[in-house]
Parts: C-alpha cells; structure tokens; sequence
C-alpha cells in the first residue's frame, strides 16, 4: 500500500539524497487520496520567472514509527526545530492502519537539516525514529553503490551506535540496524553513505574489525537476486 498527495510522496525505499527542494499547491490544511489530513500552516512564496508564484518545500521522511503516532504528534516535534509547511503519516488504504513512516516538509533547507540533526534518533512516543532526505527519484532510491553491510552486531548495538561509528568515513543517508517485532537486534543492519568512495573506505577499515565486544564482517550491500 502507498499513499501519494501533492505535499509527499510515500515510499519504502531506504536509499535517499541530499536535499530537495519541492513545489506543491496553496492549500492550508488539504485532505490526503487515502483520507487522512495534512497539517499545513500558511506558506511563504517565491515567484517564478513567469511571475506566478510558488511554494518550495525541504522535505524528510521519518520511518520506524510506532504505530499510533499520527499527524498531530510527528507535527509537535518536528515544529520545536523549525516551521512545519505539512506533515503526514502514510497508512494502508483499506485497514487506514499507519505503515509506520510518514513525511515532514519545512518551509526551508536549514530547518529540515537541523531536524535531521537533533531529532534523527530521537525517540517518539519510546521508539526511536529514523529520519533522512526524501527522494522521489526512482532512479536515486535504487542507486546502491554507497550502500554496505555490517554482520555480527552484538545486540547492544542500536541504529545510532551504528551511525556514530561509520559516520566518521563520510556522510550517512541512511542507517538502520534490523530489528525483530519486539524491537530486539537481528545482528545485522545497513549504512548507506551519500558517496561510494566512503563506502569503499569503510569496509577497508572496519571489515574484521570489533564494534563493541564482537567482530563484525562489512560488505558492500547487494539485492538477493544479485548473490
């Protein structure tokens, strides 16, 4: 299931790039395809070189959320860092269920950096969240080149631990250490630098070597059905 609106566009993908700035139309508070409403304030404007004016958007995606966070809630956090433009949660289209992740939208770049910065991590209603630069490009989410894989994680080891310690081989897109229902490590996870020259650099160094108490193996991500 997906959900698609002027203000966000849904997908599952963990790939991302820097940040995007996007157009959408003037509505103040606009009611979503799947029927859920997007929180939205009244937006500044900038003209376009045909004189008609248009909103520009820096927009996040904020995944691992526990499943009664909804609009109002991932809008009251986001807004203590910076002016929210609008924010919504994705959810099935027949059960109306949250799928767990949702988009955040501010009215300018360093807003949205900041948020990543303070927030990315940060727990919501006890479940850290996991924040990063949406990007509608297809072709971008399924770059994987940046992307490696780490192996024997000891189950101390959270998505934030995992970022700390690759982020000192370039910049993080995304991070994620898998987990299991209950939250609990399945020993591996995921590290996807923005350039691949980073990736190369962290599986030269950290490949054998200990993260905690346990020596974990690092590779470069691939697809099952590139094994």
């Amino acid at each position: 299931s997906s959900c698609l609106s002027a203000f966000c566009f849904c997908s599952r993908a963990m790939a991302e790039s820097p940040p995007v700035l996007r157009e959408a139309s003037e509505s103040a508070e606009t009611p979503g395809g799947d029927g859920s409403t997007i929180l939205a304030m009244a937006p500044p404007t900038t003209m376009s070189p045909g004189g008609s004016k248009k909103m520009q958007f820096a927009s996040l995606y904020v995944g691992d959320l526990a499943h009664d966070v909804g609009e109002a809630v991932l809008y009251e956090i986001f807004q203590k860092v910076g002016t929210v433009a609008s924010c919504r949660i994705c959810r099935d289209s027949v059960t109306r269920r949250s799928l767990c992740y949702g988009y955040v939208n501010y009215y300018s770049v360093s807003d949205a950096e900041k948020a990543l910065r303070d927030l990315n991590y940060a727990p919501i209603k006890g479940k850290p969240c996991r924040i990063m630069w949406s990007q509608r490009d297809p072709t971008a989410r399924r770059d994987l080149r940046g992307n490696v894989f780490v192996k024997g994680l000891g189950p101390e080891i959270d998505s934030k631990s995992l970022h700390d310690t690759f982020s000192v081989f370039g910049n993080i897109l995304s991070c994620k250490v898998a987990t299991d229902s209950k939250g609990k490590s399945r020993g591996y996870g995921f590290v996807h630098f923005e350039g691949e020259e980073a990736a190369k650099i962290a599986i030269e160094k950290v490949d054998g070597m200990k993260i905690g108490d346990k020596q974990v193996t690092v590779a470069p991500f691939a697809k099952k059905d590139q094994v």
